[in-house]
Parts: structure tokens; sequence; C-alpha cells
């Protein structure tokens, strides 16, 4: 470790020892069926919106919490695995899992790491980089972490608790928790989708963007990315650079998206207070944005039209999928485009019945499709199998009294976006959201303990000063 990042340690313990206040314990643990002390907060995901939920908790006090994540060590997230852009499209200077600490900043790692006129002339964060400086986050913060670790169902438990049934090396485990934070990231509450008229293709010949990908084997081929995202573009450049044959990008507008939302509403405003709005306000910021889809950055879209061999169709949505004997004919509205491998950037659709770990209750999570019908001009189907959570992020019923437990899980993902803006899918956010859903775990839990307060400030005597008083002598009082 070099001297700048040992002194930059320093200067995190420094810093965090200044803001301490107030340091009181304020929870007690509650025994489990096991008879072990039962978590007060498991956070599902040790990627970087897991990271910046522990160090909320920690800041509030609230220690007595364990982070599980299915990768291992080093590799939570997409950063190292299927995120395929050579740096983060966010501007270097948004602030997230630091959670505005200026010595737990992106920027004071990587001057500790590289120097500072390193900073000075970087343009966009290296997602290599990110990765690394997540990695010291979390030890430098001391977050209690456990990797290898899938969550396999969650279940309510004896005395209001939760009970995570995790598998890891040593096989199943069960833990014991009073709140489960769903820090998962795109594929918490679906799958990534595969458009029904090329659910038939063969195994070996498509994959979504999210797959793992052998991109080698494309050399000499001709690929079809289907989607005209980030994510598309990256899965297509990705193909060029390995040295396919052909890589044809099909976008179903008749005009490609290059307007990005998401810098619209990078202002305090609308990451903290949106979710402060009523749902008919709320849907339609939020069916705009989506809508729109997420744009692409100049870079992006160069790295692909550099190679002559790149071809962009706009207009052209896939009306019919059929194999041939030359591999796979994709039919759109103005032409036949032949591949032997096809990528989807199709984006990811909610499918709760889809995920094992929420099995036990999905069938009744509300969705915004519940709660809420938008005017005829404004519906849309997909946007409204989002789940409808409350103000503190925790899934709400769909049929009331059915599993009333799921009020003490809470999903902090790409599926909150409907209720609460980007806040669980982007960096910029974290600032403002990660606040928010701690307020929430911290408020639930003191209400749930408010016998025991009000107890402890009955019993509490212990005086602030001594108070001495002089004993009159009789002659004065005569």
């Amino acid at each position: 470790m070099s001297d700048a990042l040992t002194d930059l340690e320093a200067n995190v313990r420094a810093d965090l020892a200044m803001i301490t206040h107030p340091g009181a314990a304020w929870l007690e643990p509650k025994a489990g069926p096991d008879g072990k002390p039962a978590l007060d907060v498991l956070v599902i995901g040790a990627g970087q919106s897991g990271i910046a939920i522990g160090f909320g908790l920690l800041r509030s006090r609230v220690s007595n919490i364990l982070l599980l994540d299915k990768a291992e060590e080093g590799k939570e997230g997409p950063w190292l695995t299927y995120a395929r852009m050579p740096t983060l499209r966010s501007p270097k200077d948004y602030t997230g899992p630091d959670l505005d600490i200026p010595s737990l900043t992106y920027q004071s790692w990587h001057e500790a790491r590289f120097g500072k006129e390193s900073w000075q002339t970087l343009d966009l964060i290296p997602r290599g980089h990110w990765a690394e400086y997540l990695l010291w986050l979390r030890r430098t913060i001391e977050l209690p972490v456990r990797n290898g670790c899938e969550l396999l169902e969650i279940a309510p438990a004896a005395d209001g608790l939760l009970a995570a049934h995790v598998k890891g090396a040593n096989g199943v485990e069960t833990f014991y928790a009073r709140k489960i934070v769903l820090a998962t990231g795109q594929e918490g509450m679906g799958a990534w989708m595969i458009p029904e008229s090329l659910q038939h293709l063969p195994a070996g010949s498509i994959a979504t963007v999210a797959d793992s990908i052998d991109f080698e084997s494309l050399r000499g081929k001709r690929v079809a990315v289907i989607g005209a995202g980030a994510s598309a573009f990256d899965n297509a450049a990705t193909a060029l650079e390995a040295g396919a044959a052909e890589v044809h990008l099909l976008c179903r507008r008749a005009q490609i998206q290059v307007i990005q939302p998401y810098r619209w509403l990078t202002f305090r405003g609308f990451l903290r207070h949106l979710s402060d709005l009523d749902d008919a306000w709320r849907w339609r910021f939020m069916r705009k944005i989506l809508e729109m889809r997420e744009g692409f950055p100049q870079p992006t879209y160069d790295r692909c039209a550099r190679h002559a061999n790149f071809t962009l169709h706009e207009g052209a949505p896939i009306e019919a999928v059929r194999q041939t004997g030359k591999g796979i004919e994709l039919q759109t509205q103005r032409s036949a485009i032949a591949a032997d491998f096809v990528i989807c950037g199709t984006g990811i659709d909610m499918n709760f019945a889809g995920r094992g770990e929420l099995s036990r209750f999905a069938a009744n999570i509300a969705t915004w499709a519940d709660r809420y019908q938008p005017p005829e001009s404004e519906r849309n189907q997909r946007l409204g199998r989002f789940p409808y959570l409350a103000d503190d992020y925790a899934f709400t019923e769909r049929v009331p009294g059915e599993t009333p437990w799921i009020s003490d899980i809470h999903l902090f993902a790409i599926a909150s976006t409907m209720s609460f803006g980007p806040s669980g899918s982007s960096i910029n956010a974290m600032t403002t959201a990660v606040p928010k859903l701690v307020h929430g775990l911290t408020r639930s839990l003191f209400r749930a303990d408010i016998e025991r307060h009000w107890a402890s400030l009955s019993a509490y005597d212990v005086p602030q000063a001594l108070v001495t008083r002089p004993t009159q002598k009789m002659e004065e009082s005569r």
C-alpha cells in the first residue's frame, strides 16, 4: 500500500471519529429461534448499493448487521463481469457510496492511488478502478461481509423475525433478522428479457447482455444485437473488437435515442423528493423517463461506429425470426438480417414469481398496477408491473393481512425506480436515497422497541450533577 493511501485511511478514521455523535448504542438484539442473537438488518448484496447502505446503518449506530453476496470478493456487481464499457458513464465528480464524507470519495482514493495530476487529467472513471475503489471502501469502513452466499428464500419466523435461507460453501444456513434489505441491483425482482420471437432459438446462439459471453468465439461470425441502449452498444463494440465479421444493431425506434434523461434528473430536489409526490406525479415523471430509455454518450457510439463492419438499423423492430441452413434470419420492417449469434439488450422485466427467494410471497407483492390507474394516454403495462413500495422502500401487500411480514423486507434495486426514481440503480442518487432508506429502517426499529425505550426512560436515574446545600444554623433562623 502506498504512503498516500495509508495517509488517506488515517484521515478517514479521523473524519469518522469526529462525527460519531451521538455514539450511544440504542438497539438490543432479539433472540432468534436458534437461541442466538438475530441480526438487526441483513443486507443482500455487497455491491455499491449494499456498501452504501451498510455504511449508512453503521453511522446510525446500527452495527448488528451483515452483508451477503453470492459473488466472490471483488466481483460484486457488474463491474468485472458483464459490464463491457471501458469507463463509467457518470461524470467523475458524482459522489455516491461515500455518503458525502470527502475522504471516502472516489476522488480522494484516486488521488491517493494515482496522484492529483492523474485526477485532473482523468475524463471518466475506468470501471476496473471503480471496482477496486469499492473494495477499498468496504474494507476501510470495516463492513461485515460474507461472500459466496446466495439467498434461496425469505420466510417469516417467530417473534416478528425474518428467516433468510442462504446457500454457502458449507451448505444451507439460516440467518434470522429483524429487517432484510434487498440491494440486488439490476436483477433483484425479475430477469433479463429475451423477446418472445427469439425464445425458440438454441441456447448456443442467443444471450442477454448480462450473460457470460465468449466473445472470442464470435470471431468471423455475424452478430445481431437487439436494442439500442448503452449496454447494447457495449456488447456490439465488444463483438467488433473481438473480430466479428459483421455486427448489426437493431433499434425499434424510428430514430435512435441520444438524450440521457438521467442527466436531467440529477438534482437534489428530484432525487430527494420525487417519492414525496402523489402517485399521479410519480407515475408521470417516471413513465416519461423510462419510456425515453437510457441514452448513451458519444464515446459509446464512436466505439462501434469506427468499425466499417458495424451497421445501425433504425426503425427495425423484429417481425419474424427463423432458422435457416446458414444461421438465423431476423425479419424487420425494412430488411432481413442474417446472423450467427444474437445478443438481447432489451432490458429487464418484473417477474416476482421467477425469483426463488421471493417465491413464498411473490403473489402478494403489490404492484403499481394494483395501486394506481393512470389516464388512458399514460398507461404502460410494463411499468405497472414494478413493485409499489412504502415510503421506507418496504414491500406492500396486494391483499392486506395475508403476508404482513413483508413490510420488513425493503427493496433498494432497479425495481425501486417507479416508487423512488433511480435510487437503487445509479451512483448519482445514493447520497439522497440511502439516507432516506436508513431513516426508514431506524424509524421502524425504534417504533418496534417503543415499550422498551419507555421503560428505560422511566427507570433512568443517573444524576448529572451533585448539588450541596449549606445547613442553616439554628441561631440564624431565630
